[in-house]
């Protein structure tokens, strides 16, 4: 592995001597096209460029998800500096680290966009990606613009427009694993309507062997379809209406159970089929008006998400517990932003109103083989609340090329909560009902930032405050234990972005300090069958991030992008039984080390009539080490895992041949303990397969 790291890191020097040697016949009107600097973050409410956006960013173009095979949020790890989304078996657990900020359970701590949809809970991350046009992380609080469950960052999904390309694509992949086809089509009628549709279907055998069956457990089925339609209603105004729907059936979990003496090879072996299905759709419209002095953008957005869940809850072949999870959600938002024109005058002023409603309807239910006996537990959940936001924006503050912003948001909340416990025992059965007091929140969320661009270059420092809300446990068997307290954090940051060596090189670099209090906590429930959020005391995290990209010369590419957190309990003590002190400890699902280097070179083929290149792409991502408990009793030590893409081009068709994990990397993508055993996912094995690529252009 170390040597594999090593040949593509010299590729990445290799890369940059060829360019040096090609920089004189580069045309500098295609150098100001590629400069990262010129990309507008669309992210960002004001639609502010990489360069002068005063915040740690990274941007994955569709080149980039395309070359490396990238089909979800989860393998976009480590692509981006200090961001992390483990495997946890299904796509119901799709929690997102950033900073070493991250839930498992409940609200998630870092927000996620998809074509203007707020997507509220994290069993809705871990969706099928294709038509992807880029992805944008930005790291850090983003509260005052965005508001609740943000202390992590932003994930913005954008996905390609009718208005920015015309034409059909078809994608078929075949792989050792599996198969997948997408189709889509971006057409116009007229010069006021523009529209798409695209549909995506995978077929997954499954990675995993479960020895009691002699069948594969995680096999999946996803079927998904987006439909975009804009229209010109005026000579200023338009109207967009995205729709996305997935359908998804997927077996899981596999969990094996774990022995020191054995470790990795331990069998899954589990008598009881558990799976994780879902529904998800969602709809934006989207309004927007282009004013002779200010910008006014209203956008209206649904989310419905029904799933069910089915777990063999101790992952043994004895009939102990099953447990069964239905949810059902309903999400609408309303957003309206008016915001000034020209980014480049020396005053920018933006003004926003946020309001939502969720309402979640959950079912757990429990099977105790054992004691013939079973207990069911159900939440009528909704959430209220609204927001009131403004930025402002001093371009040459006190010196020419410095401006300061400062944005400040009111986030108001109210959660209420019905619930039903009802033992079912062989003798008799009891029902409760109980109806808990609303939980009120008033947030005030401030963020300033400076950034002074001399030249080329762009230096920036923020102070932001983020929160994440607290709220009601899904799973509890005391009193003391049905709620848990929001958690709130400082974030102090400063960063650079320039140009090196002739401006082949495009550096950004960021460290950053945060201020962590009550700490929403993971911990299993006393008696091992579920989960719930507890308050921590004091914690910490503290890094940096650093990113290196070569502009594309002589049809060489490469890429650096590592980051850096050491996020740790400050204060806390449990005190419930043997008091156990977890001062200094390391917080559990952070890799402290997260790496990604990247490289590829383009070999044209002249005279060739039918195709024109050849690509090569290779990349390695790393991440930890990765400690799964707060005691830091088990860790995962830093492992590393290498693609490789071979693609013949023309000007059509691509067709490709691809590898992932080529050296089978071993590696816990996942570590628990519960009802007294300890369990481990492993990562996916070795894959490699095919895909033929078609466009229909107009």
């Amino acid at each position: 592995m170390k040597y594999f790291t090593g040949i593509i890191i010299c590729m990445f020097c290799f890369n940059i001597a060829r360019a040096q040697e090609a920089i004189s016949a580069l045309d500098s009107s295609f150098l100001d096209m590629i400069k990262l600097g010129e990309i507008v973050i669309s992210a960002s409410k004001d639609n502010v460029t990489y360069k002068s956006i005063p915040a740690s960013v990274s941007v994955i173009p569709e080149a980039s998800l395309t070359n490396n095979r990238i089909a979800s949020l989860a393998e976009i790890s480590s692509l981006a500096p200090n961001l992390y989304m483990p495997d946890y078996g299904s796509k119901l657990t799709a929690p997102i680290y950033i900073r070493g900020i991250g839930s498992r359970i409940n609200s998630p701590s870092v927000g996620l966009y998809v074509d203007y949809v707020p997507y509220f809970e994290k069993s809705a991350f871990n969706f099928d990606f294709f038509d992807v046009k880029r992805i944008e992380v930005l790291r850090g609080p983003q509260g005052s613009q965005f508001g609740r469950n943000t202390m992590g960052g932003i994930i913005n999904v954008v996905t390609t427009s009718p208005v920015d390309y015309s034409g059909g694509n078809v994608n078929l992949t075949y792989g050792i694993y599996g198969y997948s086809a997408q189709a889509s089509y971006f057409g116009k009628a007229g010069k006021k309507l523009a529209y798409s549709l695209s549909l995506n279907g995978i077929h997954n055998d499954g990675f995993y062997t479960n020895e009691y069956t002699g069948k594969k457990v995680d096999g999946m089925n996803s079927y998904g379809a987006r439909s975009r339609v804009v229209y010109e209603a005026g000579r200023r105004t338009t109207v967009e209406n995205i729709a996305a729907f997935e359908l998804s059936s997927q077996g899981g979990y596999p969990y094996a159970l774990y022995v020191d003496s054995l470790g990795a090879d331990s069998p899954i072996n589990y008598n009881e089929y558990s799976s994780y299905d879902r529904t998800l759709f969602s709809d934006a419209v989207i309004v927007k008006h282009d004013a002779d002095k200010f910008d006014f953008t209203a956008t209206t957005s649904y989310q419905h998400l029904d799933d069910y869940q089915g777990i063999d809850q101790d992952f043994t072949p004895r009939s102990l517990y099953f447990i069964e999870q239905t949810q059902y959600q309903h999400m609408l938002s309303q957003e309206a932003v008016v915001k000034s024109k020209d980014r480049n005058r020396r005053y920018r002023w933006l003004f926003g109103a946020y309001g939502f409603f969720q309402g979640l309807d959950n079912a757990v239910t429990a099977q105790v083989h054992q004691t013939a006996s079973s207990y069911v537990k159900r939440y009528s959940h909704n959430i209220l609340g609204y927001a009131f936001f403004h930025q402002s924006t001093v371009n040459d503050f006190i010196v020419n090329n410095l401006s300061v912003t400062a944005g400040l948001r009111l986030d108001a909340e109210t959660d209420n909560l019905y619930y039903r416990h009802s033992n079912i025992l062989p003798a008799a059965s009891t029902v409760a009902d109980t109806t808990y007091p609303a939980l009120n929140s008033l947030e005030i969320l401030p963020r300033l930032a400076l950034n002074y661009t001399p030249g080329k270059m762009s230096f920036y420092a923020v102070v932001a405050r983020g929160y994440k809300t607290g709220g009601f446990n899904s799973t509890f068997e005391r009193p003391q234990d049905l709620m848990f307290a929001p958690e709130y954090s400082w974030n102090y940051e400063v960063g650079v972005k320039t140009p090196l060596w002739r401006n082949i090189i495009f550096a950004d670099m960021a460290l950053y300090y945060i201020d962590w209090r009550d700490q929403q906590i993971y911990q299993t429930v006393p008696s091992g069958r579920g989960a719930m959020l507890k308050n921590a005391g004091h914690s910490a995290s503290r890094g940096g991030e650093l990113t290196l990209s070569t502009t594309p010369l002589k049809g060489y590419e490469a890429s650096v992008a590592y980051g850096y957190t050491d996020a740790t309990f400050l204060s806390y003590v449990v005190k419930e039984g043997d008091e156990v002190n977890y001062n200094g400890n390391r917080l559990p699902y952070v890799p402290k080390h997260t790496l990604s280097v990247q490289a590829s070179k383009t070999f044209e083929l002249a005279g060739n009539r039918h195709w024109q290149s050849i690509r090569v792409n290779a990349i390695y991502r790393g991440n930890g080490p990765i400690t799964w408990d707060e005691a830091n009793s088990h860790t995962q030590n830093y492992y590393g895992v290498c693609d490789a893409r071979v693609s013949l081009v023309s000007s059509r068709v691509q067709f490709s041949l691809w590898a992932k994990n080529i050296f089978n990397a071993k590696y816990e993508s996942f570590f628990f303990d519960a009802l007294g055993n300890s369990y481990a996912q492993f990562g996916k094995p070795g894959q490699y397969g095919l895909t033929l690529a078609v466009k229909f252009s107009k």
